[in-house]
C-alpha cells in the first residue's frame, strides 16, 4: 500500500499560482483539500463520500509541514478505511446498480422509450433505452423519478403523524449528507438513497421529518425518530456502513 503526499501547481486565469494537492494512499491518488477554520482547535481528517477525496481542517496558520506530519501519523487508519471502499464504478451496460436494495443489471436497448425496472427468470434488470452516451444520465433520471414518488409519499405519511408540514421537498446529488431540514421547513434528499433498501429510505425520511419538530440530535429527536421508524438504529448503522459505496457510483458519461 503506497503512502505519499504531492503538491502540484498551475497558473490560473488571473496569472496567479494555483496549488493543487493530492495524497497517495492505499494505491490511490486522492484530491486533498486543506481547509482553515478559525474555530478549529486541532487538525481533523475526513474522507469524502465514496473516497472521492480527503479534507484536512486546520486552525488558521498551521504550516504545511504539520499537515504532512498529521497525515503521516494517520496513515494506518487511512489505508484501512480507503482499502474498504471500492474504486468508483461507472454506470454502464452490464454492471449492477441497486434499486431499493435489489441489484439490477443495466441493459441498454437502442431506440426510443422509457427506462424500466423489470424482473424475469434471470433476475432484476434496468432496461435503459436511447443513445448509449445518455445512459448514465437516464439511470440517474430513473432514480430521481423513483425518489420523488416514494419519498414524497413517506414525507406525507410522517408529517401527518407529527402534525407538521414540510414547506418544500428537494432532490439533489449531495456528497456531504443524505438529507437535510432547514429552519424554514425545507426538506432535501439525495436521490441516491433510492439505491438503499426500503427500510433505510424510510429511516432517512423519518430522520429529516423529525427535524421539523426538533432541530437538533438530542434525546427527544432520536425518540421521535424511533417512533416514526422503529428500525432507526439498524438503518442508521446500515447507511453508515454502506453509504460510501452508494456515493462512489459514477453517473458521468463514459
Amino acid at each position: 500500500m503506497g503512502f505519499g503526499f504531492m503538491r502540484k501547481k498551475s497558473v490560473g486565469a488571473d496569472g496567479k499560482a494555483v496549488q493543487h494537492l493530492t495524497h497517495e494512499v492505499a494505491g490511490r491518488t486522492l484530491p486533498l483539500r486543506i481547509a482553515e477554520n478559525p474555530r478549529a482547535r486541532r487538525l481533523t481528517l475526513r474522507i469524502r463520500p465514496g473516497a472521492q477525496g480527503l479534507t484536512v481542517t486546520t486552525p488558521v496558520g498551521v504550516p504545511m509541514l504539520e499537515v504532512e506530519r498529521f497525515l503521516f501519523r494517520n496513515r494506518d487508519w487511512l489505508e484501512e478505511k480507503i482499502g474498504t471502499i471500492p474504486d468508483r464504478p461507472q454506470v454502464r451496460p452490464g454492471i449492477k446498480v441497486p434499486i431499493r436494495g435489489v441489484n439490477h443489471e443495466i441493459v441498454h436497448e437502442p431506440g426510443r422509450g422509457v427506462t424500466q425496472a423489470v424482473r424475469d427468470a434471470d433476475g432484476a434488470k434496468l432496461i435503459v433505452r436511447g443513445e448509449h452516451i445518455h445512459l448514465p444520465r437516464r439511470v440517474a433520471d430513473h432514480l430521481k423519478k423513483e425518489a420523488k414518488a416514494e419519498i414524497g409519499a413517506l414525507v406525507e405519511k410522517h408529517t401527518k403523524t407529527i402534525g407538521r408540514n414540510a414547506k418544500s421537498i428537494r432532490y439533489k446529488d449531495t456528497v456531504s449528507r443524505w438529507g437535510s431540514c432547514s429552519s424554514e421547513g425545507n426538506l432535501s434528499f439525495s436521490w441516491r438513497i433510492m439505491m438503499a433498501p426500503r427500510p433505510v429510505i424510510d429511516y432517512l425520511v423519518a430522520h429529516e421529518v423529525a427535524h421539523l419538530r426538533h432541530m437538533n440530535h438530542g434525546p427527544k429527536f432520536w425518540a421521535l425518530c424511533e417512533e416514526l421508524c422503529p428500525d432507526t438504529k439498524r438503518c442508521k448503522a446500515w447507511l453508515k456502513k454502506n453509504g460510501s459505496a452508494l456515493q462512489a457510483i459514477g453517473f458521468e458519461k463514459d
